[in-house]
């Protein structure tokens, strides 16, 4: 094998990191409640579909669209598996499967699982999604789940009271 053929393979390894932790990033961004961090995973004219949660034409809508289900849903956990990633060149395709639990204000706790499919895109060094559709495979709703331990609570007044929070309270 020589320098170049290491390069390349070496270039590659270095992509599928760097996708994968795109992938991460959208998850804990969106469960952590973080606009600085979901903003820096897109380019400019970046697409979101989630149907049924719905759909941005560009990073900035995909902000607005973030913080719409954060009101609505103000404790996400995402768990991102099975990632199956195409690279050629500065350009990548991939579908990644998807876990979510949520507590919505309105159905209270659900499952959401389903599958992403993905563009990716590298300019000036730096992947980044190009577009993210999601595929629904199933949502539940958890009757009468509740955690018994942990960090978090679900009190109904405090989702009530997230609920009726301004944009600027929640996202300053």
């Amino acid at each position: 094998m020589n320098i170049e053929e290491l390069t390349t393979r070496l270039q590659a390894l270095e992509s599928r990191a760097a996708i994968e932790s795109l992938i991460s990033t959208y998850a804990n961004a969106f469960d952590r409640i973080d606009v600085s961090l979901l903003s820096g995973i897109w380019h400019e004219e970046s697409t979101l579909d989630l149907p049924g949660f719905g759909k941005a034409d560009n990073r900035d809508e995909i902000i607005v669209m973030a913080q719409n289900s954060w009101r609505q849903m103000p404790h996400m956990h995402h768990w991102m598996a099975n990632p199956l990633i195409e690279i050629e060149g500065d350009s990548a395709v991939g579908t990644v499967a998807a876990d979510c639990l949520f507590h919505d204000l309105e159905k209270g706790p659900v499952q959401v699982s389903g599958l992403y499919h993905d563009r990716f895109e590298r300019r000036d060094g730096k992947w980044a999604f190009l577009s993210r559709r999601f595929e629904l495979h199933f949502l539940t709703p958890l009757k009468d789940w509740a955690p018994v331990a942990g960090d978090e609570k679900y009190p109904v007044s405090q989702h009530q009271r997230l609920s009726t929070l301004s944009r600027d309270d929640m996202f300053a």
